[in-house]
């Protein structure tokens, strides 16, 4: 099938690179030319494990093409993808400016019938705002579909590859089959194809993140009550997580959640849900806790320096808002060493992926090391903010000849409380005992 993508963020290009593998062709569309440029040329612009082996093949095999032109991109597209950025308003709400404005630039493109994909995170309606503004200047048949994405950053090309479901919101006939065939390669093992109506569609994605980031929160609040109460949140995490209707997944305690869905899918449906005038309490709730949950430790911090951080260094190992991806987007880490700035603190950080886009933000004001003991060497204390594997088996003994002092704050309780006892380390987490070293 012949495939427009329109957008090459990461869920653009990731879509794109997929579809190409499964004998698709497919043209990518983006207004940035010099990212095109790069990805016409084999260089790609976003850190994903697995895709750049994929990205590489499908150039090569002349399966996968770049442009800025949307009447180049689009000529004899079956089906046109939608996957451009919409981010949350002052309000709240999801910013569909993006969207809309190509959706006018569709209409006198379209030459012969296509599927028009919504793949974006949109609000409830989008689909028929996007319908409208296509049929005002069209002059053939289209189709506008609703095709939520649920891709985790860090294992996005097996989640597409290998989806646990595909929804797909239309309710045209012609679309179905149409989306029916281009999914067929991905769902071969029985994973299920889940058609709905758009507006259905549009609210799943929602309700999904929203839960999780629900979920996570729970946890969380269950986490700060163990630490009050002197239960353990790692043993009261295993005592519900073994319950078939609970499920292990997403309850791990931490400093919050970030990224590029979460934050922003939890604020656009309470802001649809209060355009709506229902009030769900719970959203509120969520982001109220998430918000205060990400410095939780700054405060154990500076109590362990008699309240004054003024000239203390802090190592920060982890910049990403989660493992395996450069994404730093909500990232709990930077409202930290934020706050850790203000204090007077100097700040030494070091993560595999996301420092480039971090020197961005604070530049010179900040260190930036090249590996974890770089950062943690003549630091009076260290704070994990990211969970990258290579964080949870550190060298603890050249550990503590580099620090000034034996202190861990962990917001993400990577390590085994006994362990750090026995080490002797000051040791920080969330939801747990605190250990007080030698």
């Amino acid at each position: 099938m012949k495939i427009a993508v329109i957008g090459t963020g990461y869920v653009g290009l990731v879509t794109g690179t997929c579809f190409a593998e499964t004998g698709n062709t497919v043209t990518c569309v983006d207004i940035d030319i010099n990212k095109v440029e790069k990805l016409k040329s084999g260089k790609i612009t976003i850190y994903e494990p697995g895709l750049e082996q994929l990205f590489e093949r499908n150039l090569k095999q002349q399966r996968l093409f770049f442009t800025t032109d949307l009447a180049e991109g689009i000529k004899d597209a079956q089906i046109i993808f939608l996957a451009l950025p919409t981010p949350p308003g002052e309000d709240g709400s999801a910013d569909l400016k993006y969207i809309l404005k190509v959706a006018d630039d569709l209409g006198p493109l379209l030459r012969s019938f296509s599927v028009i994909v919504d793949k974006s995170t949109v609000p409830v309606g989008t689909a028929e705002r996007v319908r409208d503004r296509i049929a005002a200047n069209a002059k053939v048949e289209f189709s506008v579909v609703s095709n939520p994405e649920f891709l985790r950053e860090g294992v996005a090309v097996e989640d597409f590859m290998k989806p646990d479901r595909v929804v797909i919101g239309t309710t045209s006939e012609k679309a179905k089959k149409v989306m029916e065939q281009l999914y067929a390669p991905f769902v071969r093992q029985g994973n299920p194809i889940i058609f709905m109506d758009e507006r259905s569609a549009e609210l799943t994605k929602y309700a999904a993140n929203s839960f999780l980031a629900t979920k996570i929160t729970f946890m969380n609040e269950i986490a700060n009550l163990c630490e009050l109460m002197g239960a353990d949140v790692d043993a009261v995490r295993k005592g519900i997580g073994t319950d078939s209707r609970i499920g292990k997944r997403f309850l791990f305690p931490g400093i919050g959640y970030g990224g590029s869905c979460f934050p922003k899918d939890v604020q656009a449906l309470a802001k649809s849900s209060k355009d709506a005038a229902y009030d769900f309490k719970i959203l509120n709730a969520v982001m109220d806790v998430n918000a205060s949950q990400k410095t939780k430790l700054i405060a154990a911090i500076k109590h362990y320096f008699k309240n004054s951080l003024e000239g203390k260094t802090v190592a920060v190992w982890g910049l990403a808002f989660k493992p395996h991806t450069d994404d730093i987007r909500e990232a709990p880490a930077l409202e930290n060493i934020e706050s850790l700035l203000s204090e007077g603190a100097i700040v030494k950080v070091s993560d595999p992926e996301a420092m480039e886009n971090v020197k961005t933000i604070f530049g010179s004001k900040i260190q930036f090391c090249e590996n974890p003991y770089e950062a943690a060497k003549d630091a009076d204390a260290l704070f994990i903010a990211t969970e990258w594997p290579e964080f949870r088996t550190p060298d603890f003994e050249k550990l503590s000849t580099l620090l000034n002092n034996k202190a861990i704050f962990d917001g993400r309780n990577l390590y085994d409380l006994q362990q750090m006892r026995e080490l002797g380390y000051t040791y920080y987490s969330i939801g747990r005992e605190v250990i007080n070293g030698k």
